[in-house]
């Protein structure tokens, strides 16, 4: 008995042993991670369409990425520029990881940078897009197209830039190609500006007719309701859709996903109220609902018949490269339109052999 004890009492001792190890090592092992904080998350980088000026969007879009920094539980930044190519520049260098863009922007970005679209913004009076327009001081001799077009050469104009798709591909593409014009060489002068800044120039009576568009037409109007009721339109635009919301394909598939289910059902839960006032700060902006590459399939026909016309007023060698050439930009418009519809990677190549 005596010798049975001793066996359980000396196992006793070693449970406790191992017991008294186990312990050791976990106070341990809690001490240096407690010493070792786990790595930040790396922060997010949002990029923002301009809309009035760099500052301006900054401050508007802020309140809903603090949100939407909070759920990912990662810092934002924001980027916002002047320009569409100061935009662009950003995302060819990848230096952005998601953005708010125009159309046309999002369609350079998705077939040249790597970015897919994931949603597109609805607004407050439900939609579906917005409008180009064509606008003239309130007392102009310009009433109708008829009026510009018998006139080449005499009026000034000012436009938006390249990749604005309200400021100069719909009207390039609705007005000027239809007609086999360019607005560059059609009249007396040309300034380029943002649309704020072009709407001014015509009140101010330094241009003669200027592109804008219905959306930012109602902001300057809620800035400078004086200048706003001295301006007339004079044509309107088809339905252009909506700007979107890409991200970096290269962002994981987890993220990617978590950052579009933040923008989908924002201001669709038991926040609602408070976050649809963060929305409103950022124009009339009632939400996001999910989108994929086909929403781009207008924009690439914008860029498909820019194409023809620069290839019909081009000099070539004979007709039959001047068809090859037509054939070539058929056959990639083809290639894009299904690629965008079918949500696919983006592989197409550049063309080169331009005359």
């Amino acid at each position: 008995m005596p010798q049975r004890r001793n066996l359980r009492d000396g196992c006793r001792l070693a449970a406790l042993s191992v017991a008294w190890c186990v312990l050791l090592w976990m106070l341990i092992g809690q001490s240096a991670w407690a010493g070792e904080p786990e790595a930040p998350a790396k922060p997010l980088t949002f990029g923002v369409l301009p809309m009035g000026g760099p500052s301006e969007s900054l401050e508007s879009w802020r309140p809903m990425l603090d949100d939407m920094g909070h759920a990912l539980q990662r810092p934002i930044r924001s980027v916002s520029v002047s320009t569409y190519e100061g935009l662009a520049q950003a995302l060819a260098e990848q230096r952005i990881d998601y953005a708010f863009v125009s159309g046309r922007l999002a369609l350079q970005a998705v077939t040249q940078d790597h970015m897919q679209v994931i949603a597109q913004l609805t607004r407050g009076d439900g939609t579906l897009g917005y409008y180009s327009v064509l606008i003239v001081e309130k007392n102009s001799t310009i009433h109708t197209l008829d009026d510009i077009f018998d006139k080449p050469g005499h009026w000034r104009y000012a436009r938006g830039e390249s990749l604005s798709v309200s400021g100069y591909l719909v009207p390039e593409t609705q007005l000027f190609a239809a007609r086999k014009l360019d607005s560059d060489t059609f009249f007396a002068s040309v300034m380029v500006d943002n649309h704020q800044n072009n709407a001014l120039a015509v009140v101010n009576g330094e241009v003669d007719l200027a592109t804008n568009n219905t959306a930012d037409m109602e902001r300057f109007a809620k800035h400078f309701p004086d200048q706003y009721a001295r301006l007339r339109t004079v044509w309107k635009s088809s339905l252009i859709p909506h700007a979107v919301i890409i991200v970096r394909t290269d962002l994981a598939p987890q993220l990617r996903q978590r950052i579009a289910q933040f923008l989908t059902g924002y201001a669709k839960g038991r926040n609602a109220a408070a976050e649809l006032a963060k929305l409103q700060l950022i124009h009339d902006i009632s939400g996001f609902h999910a989108a994929g590459n086909d929403v781009l399939t207008s924009f690439a026909d914008i860029d498909y018949t820019l194409e023809q016309r620069r290839a019909l007023s081009a000099q070539w060698v004979n007709n039959d490269a001047m068809k090859a050439r037509l054939q070539k930009i058929e056959a990639a418009h083809e290639q894009l339109i299904r690629q965008l519809k079918n949500n696919q990677p983006i592989t197409l190549a550049r063309h080169n052999d331009e005359p």
